[in-house]
């Protein structure tokens, strides 16, 4: 390694220090000039979230790797890298399971990775994630290059720092985020993550951002399993009242009387059973958010009540006649289409347009591409710690699959199904594996067989290709379509998406290859 090598790949780098870059672009530079420096199978940057790692990077590591979260107390090798100051090379013999074994990207034997180093990085002198590279080659690095990596390591810091200005990811100080962890615990919420890179999941966030800093009501609408509840607590987490508490109800659970109750509260002897003064959600709610899922359940009688609440912010507990006032930003959610309810007479008009100030559709997950991929890496990490297992992994024609099927039940499917066939396979394992790879028959989906057919390697496609170049070309770009069209039920929009096209290009396309 010559200083002229190390200047030649530092040198972008600090270019950019001084360029407004996205996120995302700016960390795939950073490893990928890491690479050209050191050459090696795989690289990844990960940032320290408390006890987890939390992958914002991978160049040669598979796509879903960005959706999983390492718990460092369960990866030695992560474990000895953060408590080092400096660089840190394991031996090729070394005993410590790799976290990235069967993640190397492209390759679906079982192999380990052989040679691995890496090196933390340091925000204002405190830890504040990692670089790692991995070869599969034994003693492919050499003890030298450990000194370019530390060089290499400090400019990556200061990328990371810039990167956390522009973006204000650390806009909020550290009072303010013990408060709201405070009100956090004691409303018994778990801080979760929305994951994802799609266009669709893109345009969400952005609504999240935009809406979020505003008071006004918003009504969360999209199919069973999508997520809602987690946008509801990403809203709360964007807005003003953060660090104040969001308190959820969901209206389905309970019937009109308790619903009642556990919305306003009630008085000592309000009803049989009540044998104290209790708070309502509201009054919990107040100065924060108030989240109320399933809100098309609620009886006509009740929505009546919420909505004098609603206009007037103030509530009288069941079996009182005296007057609270509050302070609450609400947020709703169902997948219920409201304005037909409403035209049906099932739903009030007033009630309705109250909550649906700022209607957020929340996008089904077989419309956000390969975020499927994302999502089951979050899964597989979660099912790999809870199953002791050293790695948990999909194979190609798995994650064909999963890209292929259409997900009814959408994220909540997606991740019953995940703990649901490594549970299997692993029990169909005569010995504990090291690595645990899941296949499409290990997930059992709905014309799985049938579906992956569809998404076949290039190599296959190509032998069944003959003739003239354009007609086999034609007739491939009309299967293809023909197929994304079959997905989405022939809503050409969905197809447009996953295909990477505009809708009005789509149809152009399909125009000439005679399939409108």
């Amino acid at each position: 390694m010559t200083a002229k090598s190390l200047l030649t790949a530092l040198l972008p780098l600090v270019s950019d220090l001084s360029r407004e870059l996205p996120e995302g672009e700016r960390y795939r530079r950073l490893l990928e000039a890491m690479r050209a420096l050191l050459p090696c199978d795989a690289a990844a940057l990960l940032r320290l979230d408390g006890e987890w790692l939390v992958p914002l990077a991978v160049d040669g590591l598979s796509t879903d790797t960005l959706g999983r979260r390492f718990k460092v107390s369960e990866h030695p090798r992560f474990e000895a890298l953060l408590a080092s100051p400096g660089p840190t090379r394991f031996a090729a013999d070394s005993d410590l399971p790799d976290p990235y074994d069967g993640l190397v990207d492209g390759l679906d034997d079982h192999l380990e990775v052989h040679d691995c180093m890496g090196c933390p990085l340091f925000i204002d002198e405190r830890p504040w994630g990692l670089l790692t590279l991995d070869a599969l080659d034994p003693e492919r690095f050499e003890p030298i290059e450990l000194d370019a990596l530390q060089a290499f390591a400090s400019l990556a810091a200061a990328t990371v720092n810039a990167a956390e200005r522009i973006e204000r990811l650390n806009n909020r100080v550290e009072d303010e985020h013990q408060r709201a962890e405070v009100y956090r615990q004691a409303s018994g919420q778990q801080t979760r993550e929305m994951i994802g890179q799609s266009k669709a999941h893109k345009r969400l966030v952005e609504e999240i951002n935009l809406v979020g800093g505003s008071d006004l009501t918003v009504l969360i609408t999209g199919e069973t399993g999508v997520g809602k509840e987690l946008v509801a607590q990403a809203i709360h987490a964007a807005s003003p009242r953060a660090d104040k508490p969001i308190i959820s109800l969901n209206c389905a659970a309970l019937p009109d009387t308790l619903v009642e109750s556990e919305l306003f509260g009630h008085v000592r002897g309000a009803f049989t059973g009540a044998m104290n003064d209790r708070r309502g959600k509201f009054e919990l709610a107040n100065g924060g958010t108030l989240f109320l899922d399933e809100v098309g359940e609620l009886s006509l009688t009740v929505q009546a009540k919420l909505l004098r609440v609603l206009q007037s912010g103030q509530l009288q507990r069941l079996g009182s006649d005296k007057e609270h006032q509050v302070d609450v930003r609400l947020i709703a959610a169902t997948n219920r289409d409201l304005a037909e309810e409403v035209r049906s007479g099932r739903y009030r008009a007033d009630f309705y347009h109250r909550l649906s100030v700022y209607p957020l559709l929340v996008p089904a997950l077989r419309d956000r591409s390969r975020d499927v991929l994302l999502l089951s890496g979050y899964f597989l990490e979660q099912n790999r710690s809870r199953m002791g297992l050293n790695s948990l992994r999909l194979n190609a024609d798995a994650q064909a699959a999963l890209l292929a099927y259409d997900w009814p039940g959408n994220v909540r499917e997606l991740e019953h199904l995940i703990g649901r066939s490594a549970l299997k396979a692993l029990g169909s394992c005569k010995e504990r594996p090291k690595i645990l790879s899941l296949s499409a028959a290990d997930l059992d989906l709905p014309n799985a067989s049938a579906e992956t057919a569809e998404v076949q390697p290039a190599a296959a496609m190509m032998d069944a290709v003959t003739g003239d170049l354009r007609e086999a070309t034609e007739r491939y770009q009309r299967q293809l379509i023909g197929a994304c069209l079959e997905r989405h039920h022939h809503n050409w929009a969905s197809a447009a998406r996953e295909l990477g096209l505009d809708r009005a290009n789509l149809g152009r396309m399909a125009k000439r290859l005679g399939m409108k």
